[in-house]
């Protein structure tokens, strides 16, 4: 722990998608010492489309996880917009994200994709730090069960991150192929040397349990010292977590992560307590919190429209109470 008096905490964020951009747009509200480690595995869209053709890591969740992180002055907000922005009709450019392009561009003529990373963060100024959690491309395979309606009992392997979020069925486990994939030096560092780690939310199979079997991160979640705290999303989603309880998102990652302990699990208090997960067994969630444990934090982080988005401010506020009462917050206040 390299924490000193008067410093800002040290925070390595992971996953992928809008729930990591969910989290890093608080995060940064608390910290500008934020590391951002992205999944890899997504091959739909513009991302599957370059990484089929360029061999390229798809670089989409990348690119939202930059334009979270970009400032609130005027050259922030133009470049995050820049970045997002996608080509329209129907010829080659059609569909794709500027950001994609550019980190692509990028990769290929500096042959690193973290140096890459790191001239786009410079360009965009933005506020903290973005690594790929492996150096290749990755595939999922999830066993499902139900794939096909004929035959509910059968477990079916769905393979690609397009494919498994929206599968039919019921998801049992994932594997990341190639198995046993390298991770990048720098993520495996940014864990290690953090005073919190912060896990999800996201897209529970697809963003948050990959970081979870490359071997080398995974070791490094273990042996941290830093304290892990894991946000759960508002809402099942529908194919890759269709009908589950928030207790079985937790016995999701103890199945496939058994030795990695948790020091604060937060939820959102109205998603459980008749909203999106209905009302939850309380009791249960706080038992399956202590199996892994970890103390079970209710709040308020929802947005006040009703979608299962989480509003930047207040998982801010939430994540800054834990920060504050559940782990080492003296050193940098």
């Amino acid at each position: 722990m390299s924490a000193v008096k008067g410093a800002a905490p040290r925070i390595t964020a992971l996953g992928g998608g809008q729930g990591l951009s969910a989290s890093l747009s608080a995060l940064r509200r608390l910290t500008s010492d934020l590391t951002a480690v992205v999944t890899v595995a997504d091959d739909g869209g513009s991302s599957g489309r370059l990484r089929a053709e360029l061999g390229v890591l798809p670089p989409g969740d990348l690119r939202k996880a930059l334009a979270a992180l970009c400032g609130d002055d005027d050259w922030g907000r133009t470049w995050s917009e820049v970045i997002q922005q996608r080509f329209t009709g129907t010829g080659e450019l059609g569909g794709h994200a500027v950001g994609n392009l550019l980190i692509v561009a990028l990769w290929e003529k500096l042959g690193d994709p973290v140096a890459a990373l790191e001239w786009v963060g410079r360009l965009l100024n933005v506020q903290g730090r973005v690594l790929p959690m492996s150096a290749v491309p990755l595939d999922i395979e999830a066993q499902v069960r139900g794939h096909d309606p004929a035959h509910p009992a059968q477990v079916t392997a769905v393979r690609g991150q397009a494919n498994v979020a929206i599968t039919p069925g019921t998801v049992q486990s994932i594997r990341l192929l190639p198995e046993e994939p390298p991770a990048v030096p720098e993520a495996v560092s940014a864990v290690l040397e953090a005073d919190w780690v912060v896990l999800g939310p996201g897209s529970w199979f697809t963003s948050v349990l990959p970081h979870l079997l490359v071997p080398e991160l995974a070791k490094a979640l273990i042996e941290t010292k830093a304290r892990r705290l894991l946000t759960l999303n508002l809402a099942p989603q529908p194919g890759e977590t269709e009908g589950f309880t928030p207790q079985r998102h937790l016995e999701v990652i103890a199945d496939h992560a058994p030795d990695l302990g948790v020091d604060a699990i937060l939820v959102d208090e109205r998603a459980v307590t008749g909203g999106a997960f209905g009302v939850a067994d309380l009791a249960g969630l706080e038992k399956a919190a202590e199996r892994m444990g970890a103390a079970l934090v209710l709040d308020t982080v929802a947005g006040a429209d009703g979608t299962p988005r989480h509003d930047p401010e207040l998982l801010a506020a939430a994540y800054d109470r834990i920060f504050r009462t559940h782990g080492r917050i003296g050193p940098w206040r």
